[in-house]
């Protein structure tokens, strides 16, 4: 799928979340998408990928950020964030939820 098929609340959630602290952040997520066959499990997915970089050692972060991360407590914070709003996401009934197309 692509992010463009995600709920204005999914694509707020995760996406838009993560740009506030980074765009490579949110390439990540972005890049997340194309393996996912509907919001459902873009949402589980992105959650795991948030709880993965919580629990990362630092010098795995760093990689993912090409050599040049945000401060490491910034990028956990920003994922505890992204869980927390995935889980408001999840409870909006799908019919409830808005789309731009």
């Amino acid at each position: 799928m692509d992010t463009g098929s995600l709920s204005n609340e999914a694509y707020k959630a995760v996406l838009i979340q993560a740009e506030k602290l980074s765009h490579d952040l949110t390439l990540w997520f972005g890049i997340l998408a194309g393996d996912c066959a509907n919001e459902e499990e873009y949402l589980d997915k992105a959650k795991k990928l948030a709880e993965q970089m919580i629990e990362a050692p630092e010098d795995e972060l760093i990689d993912l950020f090409w050599g040049n991360p945000p401060p490491i407590e910034q990028i956990k914070s920003t994922c505890r964030k992204i869980i927390h709003n995935i889980v408001e996401v999840e409870n909006i009934p799908f019919d409830k939820r808005t789309f731009e197309f």
